[in-house]
């Protein structure tokens, strides 16, 4: 089954990086928040990409054009035998296509443009800059059972600001807005039948989380696979240095493989 993964929005809530690189490709221990999300859906069993890319997407294919290289040791010989030697060669599993998308498509636009790649199949769907403990498989078993054209993974997350509690003009409380007292939001980690492509258009205003969703909402076709567990994207710099911190403590809760 295919991931596909949109990784071409312009990234403007993360500007401090993303006016240099892509956001999907803001490192979090050294590597791209992409290459986390890729490795963790591969330790499910899903090694077959096909990466939606747009603002600066060509920074993406040279990734990996060069992963080998940036994966590994290597000796280049600049004598007369002019050989490059790649040493202890790490290797994935993946297939991995890169679509350019458009600079300024929405998320449906960018879907619907890489249809061709994935065929008249059931595949998954992420965003390129959030990371989780989902369990992927028991998300394609619930959307598989339902019956659903799509099924998007609901999270609550934290709040960053406290909660008062209060009684008149008198704060009797204060404290720390717990995951519970929020609504679901989407998470992304979406598992699609081929037939949400019929409510896709190619063009570039098409936004995927409006009109498409929503009238799949009206019709009933939309379940949700709740996670309660860890989630968190990368909105802003505050995101990603939390993200960066966990990791060098080696207290990244999605790092399963």
């Amino acid at each position: 089954m295919k991931v596909v993964i949109l990784a071409g929005g312009l990234g403007t809530r993360i500007s401090e990086e993303s006016h240099l690189k892509p956001k999907p490709m803001i490192t979090i221990g050294e590597q791209p928040i992409l290459w986390h999300i890729m490795k963790y859906y591969s330790s499910f069993g899903f090694h077959d990409f096909v990466i939606c890319c747009g603002y600066k997407g060509h920074i993406i294919k040279e990734y990996f054009a060069d992963y080998y290289l940036y994966r590994s040791d290597v000796t280049f010989d600049f004598s007369a035998e002019n050989r490059m030697t790649v040493h202890e060669n790490v290797a994935e599993p993946w297939r991995v296509t890169l679509v350019d998308t458009g600079l300024n498509t929405q998320t449906g636009g960018r879907i619907k443009r890489v249809q061709k790649y994935i065929g008249d199949e059931p595949f998954m769907l992420t965003y390129g800059d959030g990371v989780g403990t989902v369990d992927l498989n028991a998300l394609l078993e619930q959307h598989r059972a339902s019956g659903k054209t799509a099924t998007l993974t609901g999270v609550q997350p934290g709040g960053r600001f406290g909660v008062l509690d209060i009684e008149g003009q008198t704060v009797t409380g204060f404290r720390e807005k717990a995951k519970e007292d929020g609504g679901w939001i989407n998470g992304g980690f979406m598992a699609l039948n081929p037939e949400v492509f019929r409510y896709l258009t190619d063009e570039e205003g098409c936004v995927f989380e409006r009109q498409p969703l929503e009238r799949l909402a009206l019709e009933g076709k939309l379940g949700i696979y709740k996670h309660k567990g860890f989630w968190q994207c990368m909105d802003t710099q505050r995101d990603k240095i939390w993200l960066e911190e966990h990791w060098e403590k080696g207290d990244a809760p999605w790092r399963v493989w």
